[in-house]
């Protein structure tokens, strides 16, 4: 085994040790077989290997009333616990956002080591639309049709950008990486 290969997962390294042995009865229907994955990372029993998924995400904001009041309603998630100062909202489908004020002079600057923004996906053209006008509210609003995926973006309460697209991901694969990457 190489050291390459030490970083690889346990059920693909007893794989790949047998096969450099030569020995290669069997592996396929070991136990850990069923859940096998080739380097490349595909299944090899031809189903998705499994892997981990975003589940949640954390927000530090100014004023937690506002940005409860905003995100509830853009993004049509529940309040489910809140406190003075913090608030749990959730998706429909189990999404987790937390939101953390900070206080009236807290910054958040662009163009630092972390995540800068997430990208939301609406439900439909209808959905997006409303996401639009909710954005506008606060101020400058732009809209941007690349590939067939529509990116709406405005700003959140506290400046941070919020960015809403249709179809997401999982129904238009991307390809490319936009343009917008780039301008930070």
């Amino acid at each position: 085994m190489t050291l390459k290969d030490a970083h690889r997962p346990a059920v693909e390294r007893t794989s790949l040790l047998a096969t450099e042995r030569g020995d290669t009865e069997g592996t396929r229907d070991s136990p850990t077989a069923a859940n096998a994955v080739d380097v490349d990372g595909t299944a090899r029993n031809g189903a998705r290997p499994p892997r981990p998924r975003l589940a949640s995400a954390v927000m530090f904001v100014r004023e937690l009333g506002q940005s409860v009041s905003f995100y509830r309603d853009l993004l049509a998630m529940d309040v489910r616990v809140r406190d003075h100062t913090a608030a749990l909202l959730v998706s429909p489908d189990g999404f987790q956002l937390y939101l953390r004020s900070m206080g009236p002079g807290a910054q958040h600057p662009l163009g630092h080591v972390g995540i800068q923004y997430l990208t939301w996906t609406a439900d439909g053209e209808e959905d997006l639309r409303r996401c639009a006008r909710l954005l506008a509210r606060s101020g400058h609003v732009t809209s941007q049709t690349v590939d067939g995926t529509t990116v709406v973006e405005g700003r959140g309460p506290d400046g941070v950008p919020v960015v809403v697209a249709y179809p997401g991901p999982d129904q238009a694969p991307r390809h490319e990486i936009p343009p917008r990457i780039y301008e930070w």
